[in-house]
């Protein structure tokens, strides 16, 4: 990364416009950057929620609104900075970022008219979400892994938590979504053995939970879906004894917070996207090859394949190695 003579200290703007699970798995290279320029404002591009959650927490200073690629260069106005692309790795985020004439440009994506094959760092499609953006800000200097993925600055699972458990049936396809009459089945045995069980959601799965409450004999307060902001979820995860939710946001969330969580996946294959820390507490089901469509409007083929009874036998499995949790 450059520095301008004018400017000592000219921000370092980071573009990850996506959802919450990204931003999550994004927290690692973050850390990486403030280590390596401790001194320098640390700019995030994302959403309106999720980035100013992440400037709450202190993990960067600010936030430049950015929904995904649309909307003006979120560097301009700036004046000189440096900007790292932790969106993708095609040219237009990279062009989006270039527009704004920043002082330079980290990114996946070569300049115009390099070879790609002569390219460093090299984009590797197969790679965990997490080192690959160790992999970018490495090639500055910094140095992070996924350890970096556990977020101190939110509320921790302690031992002794109260005890409920949540079901989480959204995602952010039809792919990656169980059928909600198997979540709510599971919900259903789960309340049978003792616990309280608790459904979440974002305001727009409100109908999804209130019929996996209702499949499952729940009461109706038992959904919280569309009434809690961000604090307030990851206080829920981090207080619950364990979390049964599909490859989505809060699977990552339950990460930085080290409550116990089972993991249903499908299209996507957990060693890009799956826990990268704490795998005796995070268990993952899948019995796909990783050739589906994340973005398909059914369930996969392969999230199908994952029965109640798999999912129970393995809550089971995880409560004999958190026990005390």
């Amino acid at each position: 990364m450059t520095t301008d003579p004018g400017s000592p200290e000219p921000p370092l703007l980071v573009l990850r416009a996506l959802g919450l699970g990204d931003l999550l798995t994004g927290i690692p290279a973050l850390r990486g950057l403030r280590r390596l320029y401790p001194h320098r404002p640390l700019l995030l591009a994302a959403p309106a929620v999720l980035g100013s959650w992440f400037a709450d927490l202190g993990i960067v200073d600010g936030v430049v609104v950015t929904d995904d690629l649309d909307g003006p260069p979120p560097g301009v106005g700036l004046g000189p900075h440096d900007a790292i692309d932790l969106h993708g790795n095609g040219l237009p985020s990279r062009q989006l970022l270039e527009a704004a004439r920043p002082l330079s440009v980290l990114s996946f994506a070569p300049p115009a008219g390099t070879d790609a094959r002569l390219h460093e760092p090299v984009w590797r499609r197969d790679e965990h979400e997490v080192r690959r953006w160790c992999q970018l800000v490495g090639a500055v200097g910094a140095r992070c892994g996924p350890d970096d993925l556990r977020v101190p600055e939110l509320p921790t699972h302690r031992p002794g938590a109260d005890g409920h458990v949540l079901v989480h049936p959204g995602a952010a396809s039809h792919s990656r979504q169980w059928p909600p009459e198997r979540f709510a089945e599971v919900a259903r045995q789960l309340r049978a053995r003792g616990h309280e069980v608790v459904v979440t959601g974002g305001s727009s799965e409100r109908a999804l939970a209130a019929e996996v409450v209702r499949l499952a004999g729940l009461p109706a307060t038992a959904s919280t879906a569309g009434e809690l902001d961000l604090p307030a979820l990851a206080a829920l995860v981090a207080r619950a004894s364990l979390l049964v939710c599909g490859d989505t946001g809060v699977a990552h969330l339950a990460t930085a917070v080290g409550t116990p969580s089972v993991l249903l996946f499908g299209p996507i294959a957990p060693s890009q996207w799956g826990p990268a820390i704490d795998l005796d507490r995070h268990l993952v089901l899948w019995h796909g090859d990783g050739t589906g469509d994340p973005h398909g409007s059914e369930p996969d083929p392969a999230l199908l394949r994952i029965t109640v009874d798999e999912v129970l036998a393995t809550v089971d499995r995880l409560a004999a190695v958190t026990v005390g949790d």
